[in-house]
């Protein structure tokens, strides 16, 4: 049983003396034979009376350590006092029961009940009282020690917890690249004091118990309690800046879009949708929009290129424009590499928010910076990329975007080789065994098209239709299901038309620093700069990339004849060859112009693809033309079409590829000067070899051409069967008459062209042969030089070289 109360044994005590003093009473009434007992009596009653009130005073027990231990010491004096004064007091009470028991007392049955309850019971021994009470104050003091330590325990880690709190910088002071370590130190530091809040809750429960036991703390550890849990109050509102931080670090970290708000300049302000979708509100006009105030004004100035009459130039030079606004005309491709490695985009379909699309393209430009040691506005240039990449592949502003639509729009405008960019690109759609299937280029080829897409451009690559650009792709690798890397290079080198928008785009930037010390036919501008055409139908006429490009023209003529575009400085090696282009051209008609157009791309659309879409004009195509043989090195669907070769009589003559001319111009030349000399000397072998091994690495482009052109007659082949099932198939129009004649007569021209090209695969084989006869030949004459130099007779190996006929050379 636990005692609650000090005050339990005085009852007892009051008992006693109301017994006393009821036995008294009793004992008076016999005054003449009790007199020695009333007076022990007496004295007993006086004594219980001074110890009463000796006791009431030591009530309550006390608050403190003090005082707990004095009542203690008092009580243990105050118990070994009744211990010895119990004998006297027990033979008193003895004596008197012996004395009334002889005299009884008559009395009423109720005075005598009452009087009977007043007796004591001494079934209750007192040491049993007290020992109650020596427990009850041995709990206390041993409480009371308790709180007394972990009171001071708690002082000097509450005093150490404060020092650090008073240490911490206002939220607003700190740099915001330090967020996120202060977000770190205040986790921590609150795990720490967890320690410190459970001994508070320690120290209030003993403080609780001790009230149910009737003891109230002293004024002075009232007092410190008080303070202690102030102080911890104190530090849990301190909590509060660990949410603080990390609010901070959501509005106006690394990560945030905050520091992007000074992009936008007033009466601009930059907001977020709830999807972290940035939109813009002019508070001037009253009005929001999606696009950058930067980025509206780009667009604007776009429409300035609308007068530019070739898709392909159209597209790349507006192209050209947002990628120098986005001062990705800086960034490498290495740059970008490490930044998506940094980021962990890797391969496959992963999805980014907006988040971490500004995470990625403030490190990249954080990069550009450093390494180009240049002065760069972050916050505008990862505003306008955001707002481009969005407006190209999020044009629903639903947030989200591809990881692969995020490389593509970057690398696709960063500054690298071309042929780098098809490399990596390639393998972000390619397996572990460098190989990539039909949906995985399709993918690689959607996100591309796009670009032009954003630009209103599309339907002049082909539309966003990409599997016929697919198919095409693939016929570099028959019957495989999968191609390799070479294959994809190969496809590309070609200029596919839903990608001839990327090679040009390159060109433009290498024209943009290039001179050419030639007057425009046009406009007399002297020197040219950009790109730079030249006429090969005429001799001394260059037109700059204004003139050419918007189709201005002088004295009301229009250009009808074969052009060569430069991007870099002439040399004289090209002089030479356009000299005999151009005099070769000189023999030819319009009509043959006109019977082998030339495009500068590779056209991927089907039939009934092309019906419903534009046809792109890439290069500076003009409807006798023969365009970019040597520096863009076009490939089209008609890339093994040929031209004629040099005149040598009036009755014959035959066709041969542009491309191949340079070399039997500088062939003849050599011949010329063989014939004119009348020795061999140790340049003119070296010459002739020299020539030899670029006739060989012609006759490989040659079989190269026609094995894509032996591709180009079965895609043709292919061509009057779609049409053909075009007719009769079910999603055919039936009841318009005329709409059937046009499919007839679109079939009945797709079976001459491929006739056409059936001839023209016949010319390119005889030319293939005779090459080789040449080649031949020219081997044959070293072998005749080697012979003659070692028998030392200089006179008979030129006599023996006057003796081939020009003819058998070239033929």
């Amino acid at each position: 049983m636990t005692v609650s109360r000090l005050v339990l044994p005085v009852p007892q005590h009051i008992q006693f003396l109301l017994g006393f003093i009821y036995w008294q009473v009793r004992l008076e009434a016999f005054s003449d034979n009790s007199g020695k007992l009333q007076l022990s009596l007496q004295e007993i009653i006086e004594w219980l009376t001074a110890k009463d009130e000796e006791l009431s005073e030591q009530l309550p027990i006390g608050g403190d350590v003090g005082a707990v231990q004095h009542q203690r010491e008092f009580h243990q004096a105050f118990m070994e006092d009744v211990k010895s004064r119990g004998p006297f007091i027990y033979s008193v009470l003895e004596s008197a029961q012996a004395f009334l028991a002889q005299h009884p007392f008559q009395e009423p049955e109720e005075t005598l009940t009452e009087g009977k309850g007043l007796f004591p019971s001494y079934s209750l021994p007192t040491a049993y009282i007290f020992n109650k009470i020596h427990r009850h104050m041995e709990r206390t003091l041993e409480r009371l020690l308790q709180i007394q330590a972990a009171m001071e325990e708690l002082a000097v880690a509450l005093e150490q917890a404060e020092g650090v709190r008073d240490a911490w910088e206002p939220v607003g002071d700190l740099f915001i690249d330090s967020l996120q370590d202060h977000i770190d130190a205040t986790k921590l530091f609150k795990e720490e004091l967890t320690q410190v809040k459970e001994g508070m809750k320690h120290i209030n429960d003993l403080a609780h118990q001790l009230a149910i036991s009737d003891v109230h703390l002293s004024m002075e550890n009232a007092r410190a309690l008080e303070h202690l849990n102030s102080r911890w109050k104190v530090l849990q509102v301190e909590f509060t800046r660990l949410k603080q931080l990390q609010d901070a670090h959501r509005d106006f970290g690394p990560g945030s879009q905050h520091f992007l708000s000074s992009s936008v300049q007033i009466p601009w302000e930059r907001a977020i949708s709830p999807n972290k979708v940035p939109y813009y509100i002019n508070h001037q006009a009253q009005t929001t929009c999606w696009d950058h105030p930067k980025m509206t004004e780009l667009y604007q100035a776009l429409a300035d290129l609308n007068n530019i009459k070739f898709s392909a130039y159209r597209t790349a030079m507006k192209l050209r424009r947002v990628q120098k606004a986005l001062r990705l005309d800086l960034v490498a491709l290495s740059s970008l590499v490490e930044v998506f490695r940094e980021q962990e985009l890797q391969q496959g379909e992963h999805v980014m928010d907006v988040v971490e699309v500004i995470h990625g393209l403030t490190s990249l430009y954080e990069k550009l910076e450093e390494e180009r040691s240049i002065l760069v506005n972050i916050p505008l240039c990862v505003d306008m990329c955001l707002n481009w990449l969005l407006n190209v592949y999020d044009s629903a502003r639903n947030g989200k975007m591809r990881v692969l639509s995020f490389k593509m729009g970057l690398v696709s405008l960063c500054n690298a080789d071309v042929q780098e960019k098809y490399k990596y690109l390639f393998r972000q759609v390619s397996g572990h065994g460098g190989l990539t299937d039909q949906r995985h280029l399709s993918l690689l080829l959607h996100e591309a098209i796009q670009i032009p897409r954003q630009l209103g451009e599309v339907a002049a690559f082909g539309g966003s239709n990409v599997e016929p650009s697919v198919r095409s792709c693939f016929r570099m690798a028959p019957g495989k299901p999968a191609i390799e890397v070479s294959h994809f290079l190969e496809w590309m080198s070609l200029e596919p038309q839903s990608m001839v928008w990327l090679p040009v785009l390159h060109r433009v930037a290498a024209a943009e620093s290039t001179k050419h010390q030639a007057k425009c036919y046009v406009c007399k501008q002297c020197p040219i700069k950009g790109f730079r055409y030249r006429s090969l139908k005429q001799f001394n006429v260059d037109i700059c990339q204004t003139c050419f490009l918007t189709g201005r023209t002088t004295k009301g003529k229009k250009l009808h004849y074969p052009i060569m575009e430069y991007y870099t400085p002439t040399t004289s090696g090209e002089k030479m060859r356009d000299f005999a282009k151009t005099l070769k051209n000189k023999f030819r008609s319009k009509q043959y112009f006109t019977k082998h157009p030339q495009r500068g791309y590779l056209p991927v659309q089907s039939v009934l693809e092309a019906e419903s879409s534009e046809t792109p004009c890439s290069s500076p195509k003009l409807p006798h033309a023969d365009t970019h043989s040597r520096i863009e090195h076009y490939a089209s669907r008609y890339v093994a079409q040929i031209a004629v070769l040099l005149c040598i009589s009036n009755n014959y003559e035959k066709s041969l590829p542009l491309s191949a001319l340079p070399f039997f111009v500088v062939l003849t030349q050599h011949c010329f000067h063989l014939f004119s000399s009348s020795a061999f000397s140790h340049q003119d072998k070296e010459q002739l070899q020299c020539t030899l091994a670029r006739l060989e690495n012609e006759n490989r482009v040659l079989l190269s051409e026609y094995r894509r052109l032996k591709w180009k007659h079965e895609e043709a082949v292919s061509v009057p069967m779609l049409t053909e099932a075009g007719e009769g198939g079910p999603g055919s129009p039936t009841a318009g008459g005329q709409q059937d004649e046009e499919l007839l007569a679109e079939a009945r021209v797709l079976r001459q062209h491929k006739t056409r090209l059936e001839t023209r695969m016949q010319i390119l084989e005889d030319h293939n042969k005779q090459l080789e006869s040449q080649l031949r030949r020219l081997r044959e004459l070293l072998l005749q030089v080697h012979i003659q130099e070692v028998m030392g007779s200089r006179g008979e190996s030129a006599l023996k070289m006057s003796n081939l006929g020009f003819g058998d050379l070239i033929f």
